[in-house]
């Protein structure tokens, strides 16, 4: 009973994670899919909206949750000007390093995070809001439960926020006209400019719009996690590991992955140890491109074609 009582609770966890998790690989799914390079400067973005949401909460004690009002749209804006005035003059430009964008993005990242440690120099802060070690038991609601499992108050909350912005970007994309044209755009392109879509701003769209998911990650994870300036570039492997696991481009790939990734990375550090959680997260990612290449993507696909 102690076994399945632990195997539940690191069940749980991995899933609340891989519900954040997701909102972080969707950003950077969304990049890739429309503009067809990969974002390396996306969890450096993170940590911009993360020191915004901190200095909110420290000078004004605006609640982490609540500058999902304030980072996303700071972002947004941000993402807009780093791919009109940065990435797309280096897209335009012929070169010898087909890839030189994705360079460009490395250094964006490096220019972000020493930023961050000039200013606010490379101390861990957090924010010591009163919720953040409060738990809801099983046991509280049903008294003779045979095992008891518990949820924090503010993992469940995150998570909550982060399928709730799934939701909203779902029905952005599904049911508007730009959401229409940004996925027109990440389908075929030149389909696209046939059928009277301004690609061009769609690709500085999508970009802003990846910022402010990952802005709004930020803000659900700094209730929950410390914050330095080198924070970035681990969530930029983690949105990368998830766009390949996910499948290159897939919305709905990129959600399957963020919860895979979650659950694998909690049951590694409940049962064979904290320190090689990351190291799960690798192997994770190198069984994906020896046995499934095409990521979840390439299942959905499959799945649909037998249908």
């Amino acid at each position: 009973m102690v076994q399945l009582e632990i195997f539940l609770q690191t069940l749980i966890a991995g899933i609340l994670l891989g519900g954040l998790y997701a909102l972080i690989g969707i950003g950077m799914t969304l990049i890739l899919g429309v503009m067809k390079i990969i974002n390396l400067t996306h969890g450096q973005l993170m940590m911009v909206a993360m020191y915004i949401a901190f200095w909110m909460f420290e000078l004004f004690g605006i609640d982490p949750y609540l500058s999902l009002f304030i980072a996303p749209p700071l972002l947004f804006v941000l993402g807009i000007g780093l791919q009109r005035y940065l990435i797309n003059p280096v897209l335009k430009v012929e070169s010898i390093l087909p890839h030189n964008q994705v360079i460009l993005t490395v250094g964006i990242g490096l220019v972000l995070q020493n930023l961050a440690t000039i200013f606010f120099t490379s101390n861990y802060r957090s924010t010591p809001v009163d919720y953040a070690t409060t738990a809801w038991y099983l046991s509280d609601i049903w008294k003779d439960a045979p095992i008891d499992v518990s949820l924090s108050m503010p993992w469940t909350v995150s998570f909550l926020l982060s399928v709730l912005i799934t939701a909203l970007l779902w029905y952005f994309l599904a049911k508007t006209d730009t959401g229409k044209s940004i996925r027109a755009t990440a389908q075929d392109k030149d389909a696209a400019l046939l059928m009277g879509v301004n690609v061009a701003r769609m690709q500085v769209v999508t970009f802003g719009l990846g910022a402010a998911l990952v802005a709004c990650a930020g803000c659900l994870f700094l209730p929950i996690y410390y914050l330095f300036p080198a924070l970035g570039s681990q969530f930029t492997l983690i949105a990368f590991v998830i766009t390949i696991l996910g499948g290159m481009g897939s919305t709905p790939g990129a959600i399957i992955g963020g919860l895979i990734l979650g659950i694998f990375e909690s049951m590694t550090a409940t049962y064979v140890g904290m320190g090689w959680a990351p190291v799960g997260r690798f192997v994770i990612f190198v069984a994906c491109l020896v046995f499934l290449p095409g990521g979840v993507a390439s299942l959905l696909k499959t799945k649909k074609l037998t249908k």
